[in-house]
């Protein structure tokens, strides 16, 4: 699991926060710190988890940014991705400078925050499992083209309200079960993602053709919709499930 430390001195803005990392798959909050002093003890603390901050700018009487080079100098391998109502310019520049990973503008969609996370963690894995890299490999991790040419087409084509980001986690999921039926209810628990989202998509993969889906009835008489992975689409959904 990726461990995830919430710094932010709003209580209901780093509950909010908490709840979307406990939403994506691979993720925990490893701890919420209320202001620096108590992120800089977490942070120079090696027996406490950490591999990713979500760091707040504007703070009571302090400044986020202060805690980048307490970071630097601990020699941590964590990263940082900035969730800040700053917009300015200087305070971008300094955070870039620092090497935060993403940088996202208060108020933000949940896509956004989904987006910025699993980013990370796509090129995150794939530097922890290489050792060398061809430049055209290096290339994809740096400037994001991780996607195959023909998925990231495809994707483009999402109707609107779905993200590729969490086409690619049921997706993931589906693979994984390959050749077994199962319902709305059973992705929707195993994933963290509401039965009405999973919903949209497993229908949007049924009008494409990946998915093959069954209509039984139980006791209550209310249809249960179920569904399983055409065999012949195999090679398609994984596109869609590469990371």
């Amino acid at each position: 699991m990726i461990n995830v430390l919430i710094v932010d001195d709003d209580a209901m803005v780093a509950e909010l926060n908490y709840r979307y990392v406990t939403q994506l798959q691979g993720f925990q909050c490893s701890g919420v710190a209320s202001s620096l002093q108590q992120a800089k003890e977490l942070v120079l603390n090696p027996e406490h988890p950490i591999d990713l901050i979500l760091l707040d700018v504007y703070m009571q009487m302090e400044n986020g940014l202060d805690l980048l080079p307490v970071l630097r100098s601990a020699q941590r391998q964590i990263d940082v991705i900035i969730i800040s109502s700053a917009s300015d310019a200087e305070t971008i520049k300094k955070s870039l400078h620092y090497g935060v990973v993403d940088y996202l503008i208060k108020p933000f969609q949940f896509g956004r925050f989904e987006e910025a996370l699993m980013n990370w963690k796509r090129k995150k894995e794939r530097m922890d499992n290489q050792q060398y890299y061809k430049q055209a490999e290096l290339d994809s991790i740096i400037h994001g083209g991780s996607q195959p040419a023909a998925a990231a087409t495809e994707t483009k084509r999402l109707p609107k309200g779905l993200t590729p980001q969490t086409l690619r986690t049921i997706c993931q999921w589906i693979d994984s079960h390959a050749g077994t039926e199962f319902s709305t209810e059973d992705l929707a628990s195993s994933v963290l993602i509401s039965r009405v989202s999973c919903r949209k998509y497993l229908v949007w993969l049924e009008e494409i053709k990946l998915l093959h889906t069954s209509v039984h009835y139980g006791v209550t008489g209310r249809p249960v919709y179920r569904y399983r992975l055409q065999p012949e689409q195999h090679a398609q959904l994984k596109q869609y499930a590469q990371d």
